[in-house]
């Protein structure tokens, strides 16, 4: 289940980005955190397995929306969740909430989408 971003999750979404090699510099991390904060054509949500309220998040993906697309620039899941299976239900709850748009990914976010398409034909 993919929960808006709310201020109250900054540290545990600043957490999750915090993965990423180019974002283990505080610097840059505050940088692009910025950007899902303050720029409305970006968007963050955090990954939850389940609609419990008690459960714990598992993940975060960072958008850059357009007209008829959607980027995802981030998907960075903790260590425990980084299953082609687990990126196929936030990439499920994904093309969910945009609808008809096309889903997209950044370089290194592109090989998790090519695997979830080739599984839905499959």
């Amino acid at each position: 289940m993919l929960v808006n971003y709310k201020r109250d999750y900054q540290k545990i979404a600043m957490g999750f980005l915090s993965f990423e090699d180019d974002l283990k510099n505080l610097a840059n991390l505050k940088t692009e955190f910025d950007l899902y904060t303050n720029d409305e054509g970006h968007e963050l949500y955090l990954y939850k397995e389940t609609s419990d309220v008690n459960c714990n998040f598992s993940g975060v993906v960072g958008l850059e929306t357009g007209a008829d697309y959607v980027l995802v620039r981030h998907l960075d899941m903790s260590p425990a969740n980084r299953t082609d299976q687990d990126y196929f239900a936030v990439l499920d709850d994904l093309s969910a909430l945009v609808g008809a748009k096309k889903i997209m990914g950044s370089i290194d976010v592109t090989p998790v989408i090519m695997r979830w398409e080739e599984a839905k034909k499959g």
